[in-house]
């Protein structure tokens, strides 16, 4: 499936939290605008939204990672057009046909109607 960009989209964080799965990290307050997301902060200090879907909270006001997490975003242009991958909380991961990839919001997306040979010869 493809997307194209309806609207210019720059990273918001010039270094993005990552961790791996079984990582301990410690979590923040959850995102007003996007409720699937939460503030976590790694043990080396990095700290950034991360999906709560994808963390074990603990007692301890900390939570284990239970897979590996990007927060990298993808810079694109209006018109764009990227294949979507996966979609976690009104945002998906993307390939640009440059080889890029990262995150995007969906609202700034616009999916293309893609249509297999079997339907266009009908």
């Amino acid at each position: 499936m493809h997307a194209r960009a309806v609207r210019d989209y720059r990273t918001q964080y010039a270094n993005p939290i990552r961790f791996a799965r079984g990582d301990v990290v410690t979590l923040g307050a959850r995102d007003t605008e996007w409720p699937a997301f939460a503030w976590t902060t790694t043990a080396d200090g990095n700290a950034g939204w991360a999906p709560v879907d994808w963390l074990q909270p603990r007692d301890d006001g900390h939570a284990v990672a239970l897979r590996d997490y990007s927060a990298r975003e993808l810079d694109v242009q209006a018109g764009d057009i990227v294949a979507l991958q996966h979609e976690l909380g009104d945002w998906w991961w993307c390939m640009h046909a440059d080889g890029r990839s990262g995150w995007l919001p969906a609202r700034d997306l616009d999916p293309i109607n893609e249509t297999t040979s079997e339907e266009t010869s009908e």
